[in-house]
């Protein structure tokens, strides 16, 4: 019985939330970045979670981003030291880690 209320309880709770709360989708991305100077290429992830109206989450190689930015079709934001900008219409990949290494790549959609 304990059980039942709790499954009920649930259901009510989703029906109750917003539709587009419970359509959101993940688009993920897969980047070759080329570093300089070291020449390494380094293949990132790019997850972005959206409702059908805006961009709600920023993944990097599958860790939660703090913070980002959207202007256009650019995504900017920053992990680790590491400022990123994704390009979702050029699918490109630019970063900077405290002016001492570079990359640029480019990206997939998976």
């Amino acid at each position: 019985m304990n059980l039942k209320k709790h499954i009920l309880g649930l259901m009510a709770l989703w029906l109750s939330m917003p539709l587009w709360a419970r359509t959101e989708q993940t688009v993920n991305y897969r980047c070759e970045a080329v570093y300089q100077p070291a020449r390494s290429v380094w293949v990132r992830s790019v997850d972005l979670a959206h409702d059908g109206n805006k961009i709600t989450e920023v993944r990097i190689d599958g860790v939660p981003v703090y913070s980002f930015n959207v202007h256009g079709p650019q995504v900017l934001t920053a992990l680790d030291n590491e400022r990123i900008v994704f390009d979702a219409q050029r699918l490109s990949w630019e970063s900077d880690w405290r002016g001492v290494m570079q990359s640029s790549g480019r990206c997939e959609r998976e």
